[in-house]
């Protein structure tokens, strides 16, 4: 497995997640959303198993104004202008991804 987790240092289910991957010692790399964002090939990469509608933080203040935008594209370009609009953690194990704390999902990729 190639774990990696988008998470937030202050953010609940991130720890959760964390503790999940440590307790199967389950080697992973935590990415913090805050400090270093994320790139469009890894946002590409977890679209491809999460719909943009899924990833959005519905409690972020600036979350409505997404649903404005009438392209995709210019979502994920707002996205990646500010990636605390994204839900965490953000789990990826190669194509596939989740959002939020799934450990029933994860058992699968073990």
């Amino acid at each position: 497995m190639n774990i990696q987790i988008f998470g937030k240092s202050k953010c609940f289910d991130t720890k959760k997640a964390e503790r999940y991957f440590k307790e199967r010692r389950v080697k992973y790399q935590y990415i913090d959303m805050k400090k270093y964002g994320i790139s469009r090939g890894e946002l590409n990469g977890v679209l491809r198993s999460v719909p943009l509608s899924d990833l959005v933080d519905p409690k972020h203040p600036d979350a409505a104004l997404l649903q404005y935008l009438a392209y995709d594209q210019d979502k994920v370009e707002k996205v990646l202008e500010n990636p605390t609009l994204l839900r965490t953690p953000i789990v990826r194990n190669g194509k596939q991804a989740t959002v939020g704390y799934q450990p029933e999902q994860w058992k699968t990729w073990e």
